[in-house]
C-alpha cells in the first residue's frame, strides 16, 4: 500500500470513530506498528490529527480531509459516480462545479469530452480543465478556501446570482434525509447554496460515507436537490428515505 494510501485510510478511520489505535491501523493497513507511527508523525506534523500514547485523535468535531489528499484516491467508486455525473451533460451544456475530489473527476470527464461551459469557483478544476479548447471556463470569484481549494463568500454569491447553468454538481462532506447536504465551512456552504439556487437541476455527487452523515453548515434542504448519485455502499434505509423525500437516485 503507498504511503498516501495509508494516510488517507488513517484519516478516515480518525474521522469516522474519533480516533485510532496503532496496534488496530497495523492490522487495518497490514503493515509495522512502526510504519504507523512514523505515518502518524506525519500526519500530527501536518496537523490532520493529535498524537496520542498509543494512536490519534481527531482535533475537533469533526475532521475535514484536506483535497490534496482526496484528489491522491481515485477509487472505483468515485469514477463510476463521475462517469455517471458526465452522462448527465448534453453537449454545449453550461455546468456549475463546486469542489471536491468527485467534482473534480467530473470536470476532468466533460472537458475531454467538451463542448461545454464550465462555471466554477474551485481553483484545481480551473487549472485542469483551461487546457482543453473545447472548454469555456467561468472562475467565479472570491475568498480562497485552502482545505478546499475554492474561492468562497460575497464576492462568489455576486457573481453566481448573475448567471444561470443548466446543472449545478455539488461536492457534500454530507447529506441526509434529515439535515439535507451539509459541508464543514459556514463560507464554502453559502457558496455551494448560491451554486443550487441558481441552477436547472442540482446533483449531488457522493461516495456511500458520505450517506446518513451531518456536518457543521447546512448548505440546502433535500427539497433543492434533483439528483444524488453514490455508489452501492450506501445505506439502504437512508437512500430509501432520500428518495421518499422526492430526490431521485442512482446507485452505480
Amino acid at each position: 500500500m503507498l504511503r498516501s494510501d495509508r494516510h488517507m485510510r488513517i484519516l478516515e478511520q480518525v474521522a469516522t470513530h474519533g480516533s485510532a489505535d496503532v496496534s488496530r491501523l497495523a492490522r487495518l493497513l497490514g503493515v509495522s506498528q512502526a510504519t504507523v507511527r512514523r505515518d502518524l508523525h506525519r500526519l500530527s506534523e501536518q496537523r490532520l490529527v493529535e498524537r496520542t500514547h498509543g494512536g490519534a485523535v481527531r482535533g475537533g468535531m469533526n475532521l475535514e480531509l484536506p483535497l490534496q489528499h482526496r484528489l491522491e484516491q481515485r477509487s472505483p467508486q468515485k469514477l463510476a459516480i463521475a462517469r455517471a455525473a458526465a452522462g448527465l451533460v448534453p453537449e454545449g451544456a453550461v455546468v456549475g462545479l463546486t469542489g471536491g475530489s468527485t467534482t473534480s473527476e467530473v470536470a476532468r470527464l466533460l472537458a475531454e469530452r467538451g463542448p461545454v461551459t464550465i462555471v466554477t469557483n474551485a481553483v484545481n478544476i480551473a487549472t485542469s480543465v483551461m487546457p482543453y479548447p473545447e472548454v469555456t471556463l467561468i472562475v467565479i470569484g472570491g475568498t480562497a478556501r485552502r482545505e478546499s481549494y475554492e474561492l468562497v463568500g460575497p464576492i462568489a454569491e455576486k457573481t453566481l446570482a448573475d448567471h444561470h447553468t443548466d446543472l449545478a454538481f455539488l461536492g457534500v462532506d454530507g447529506i441526509s434525509a434529515a439535515h439535507g447536504c451539509t459541508t464543514h465551512d459556514q463560507l464554502e456552504a453559502a457558496t455551494d447554496r448560491a451554486f443550487a439556487r441558481h441552477t436547472g437541476s442540482t446533483v449531488v455527487v457522493a461516495e456511500h460515507t458520505k450517506l446518513g452523515r451531518t456536518t457543521f453548515a447546512k448548505i440546502c434542504p433535500l427539497s433543492a436537490v434533483h439528483t444524488l448519485i453514490t455508489d452501492p455502499g450506501a445505506p439502504e434505509e437512508e437512500l430509501t428515505a432520500v428518495r421518499a423525500a422526492g430526490v431521485r437516485v442512482t446507485v452505480v
